[in-house]
């Protein structure tokens, strides 16, 4: 089984379309039709159902897709172990970051520190929802992922290391009945409330809804926004409430030894949630029976700064 024949496979799989993972791949149609037909005679199974409108995976290859994606990602590692023994002088870190921002680990500082360190390793970043990214490490597709979610939520074959545990927090705006509360209950918003809630399928979303279920409430949707920031806009102008990561509204303090200050925009308050166990818990995740130099080596780094 050709390693080439592979890639060619997973183009169409991906794309549907002979002429599209042709384009791709840089080779002509025709060469590509021809491997993937060589492939489908050594496997001895017809990989894809073709039609003059579609090109639709068979049972044998949706077998062969996750197997296929397995292999390439084994090939890969193994050229990054042979780097290694030359000092990570060269390679590649596929790198999956999380949406929101951690409290205790800044990840800019972390990938700078690393480029200083290693800076031979190509940095190839990932921005998605928690739980694709964590897919994506289990599929191979990503060395690390940085993600919003908690050990039970991580997937099984995974392993993890917890860098934030972060506490979440109401945002009001000024005019709400529980605006002049310190300490919030999720029961007790209103049952018209209206909550903003942030992307679909990322682990501050399952752990915003995990906290409304212990309430025994409805979390609910009415907007649904792609940036924390303009979540707690949002609240501030009185169109719902919003409940985000504490670090999110904290400024660290511009002097050394300065105490970290809430910045919230006018006609926004914060209120802490009764609830101890709604926080934002923020995992690095990989899979250590292929964990690449580069990718151990980030590890470590990491493991540095969440040590400090």
């Amino acid at each position: 089984m050709d390693l080439r024949h592979l890639k060619y496979f997973l183009a169409v799989a991906e794309t549907r379309n002979f002429t599209q993972a042709a384009a791709i791949c840089y080779v002509a149609q025709s060469a590509l039709s021809q491997q993937v037909a060589r492939l489908e005679k050594d496997v001895g199974a017809q990989l894809f159902s073709r039609t003059s409108r579609s090109v639709r995976l068979t049972a044998a290859g949706e077998l062969l897709e996750p197997l296929a994606r397995r292999i390439l990602a084994d090939v890969d590692n193994a050229q990054a172990a042979l780097d290694a023994l030359s000092g990570l002088r060269r390679g590649r870190l596929r790198l999956g970051l999380v949406q929101t921002r951690a409290s205790s680990v800044d990840l800019v500082e972390v990938m700078a520190d690393y480029h200083a360190r290693y800076p031979g390793i190509d940095f190839h970043v990932t921005n998605a929802p928690s739980s694709e990214m964590a897919a994506a490490v289990l599929a191979g597709d990503l060395d690390i992922a940085i993600v919003g979610l908690g050990p039970r939520q991580i997937p099984d074959g995974l392993d993890h290391r917890v860098l934030a545990s972060d506490p979440l927090v109401l945002i009001v705006p000024a005019d709400h009945p529980l605006a002049d509360r310190e300490v919030a209950d999720l029961a007790d918003l209103p049952e018209s409330h209206q909550l903003i809630q942030f992307t679909q399928g990322s682990g501050l979303r399952r752990q915003v809804e995990a906290a409304f279920a212990r309430a025994g409430v409805e979390a609910g949707q009415h907007f649904q926004v792609g940036q924390i920031h303009d979540m707690i806009r949002l609240a501030a102008r009185g169109i719902g409430v919003t409940v985000v990561p504490r670090s999110s509204i904290i400024d660290g303090g511009s002097v050394a030894g300065a105490a970290p200050e809430a910045r919230l925009p006018f006609g926004a308050r914060a209120l802490r949630l009764a609830d101890d166990a709604a926080v934002h818990i923020v995992c690095a995740v990989h899979d250590s029976r292929r964990l690449a130099p580069a990718a151990a080596a980030f590890l470590d780094v990491t493991e540095r700064h969440t040590t400090k």
